[in-house]
């Protein structure tokens, strides 16, 4: 049996300066830290360079982020669990097939479209290189030359 146990910051009143400085940054959110760190650099640049190195080194730029990604992973196991009616079930899993169908479609769509693209380019710059060099080789344009 394992046994759960919070730990929990210890108060205000004996934390330092640098934890209470974070506690209050990072209750302002990530704007308060990107606010600090350019004040950081507009008054001594070592400054700055520090609260930089602190925020990517301790993930504090980057724990939303990451944050929403596990709620978006929890929501898809969500999604797909059976919710005990059959019909809505059978519909719910008819309705996620056909619209991953449709994505599929799209994107190929999309990857057809792009490919169409740069064959269009790839040929107009041929078109255009083959006038240049025809252009060079033209016999009326070299006998100007002499």
């Amino acid at each position: 049996m394992t046994t759960y146990t919070d730990t929990a910051p210890p108060p205000i009143s004996e934390q330092g300066w640098f934890s209470r400085s974070e506690s209050w940054l990072d209750s302002k959110g990530k704007g308060a830290w990107i606010a600090a760190m350019v004040l950081g650099f507009v008054f001594f640049w070592p400054i700055g360079l520090a609260l930089l190195f602190y925020m990517t080194w301790s993930k504090k730029m980057f724990a939303s982020s990451c944050r929403n990604m596990s709620r978006r992973k929890s929501w898809s196991r969500h999604a797909m669990s059976s919710t005990g009616n059959s019909a809505f079930d059978a519909y719910k899993e008819d309705t996620l097939r056909r619209l991953e169908q449709e994505q599929s479609d799209f994107e190929s769509f999309l990857q057809r479209l792009r490919d169409a693209k740069d064959k269009a380019e790839f040929d107009d710059f041929m078109d255009d290189r083959a006038k240049v060099a025809g252009a060079e080789t033209d016999p009326v344009n070299s006998s100007k030359d002499t």
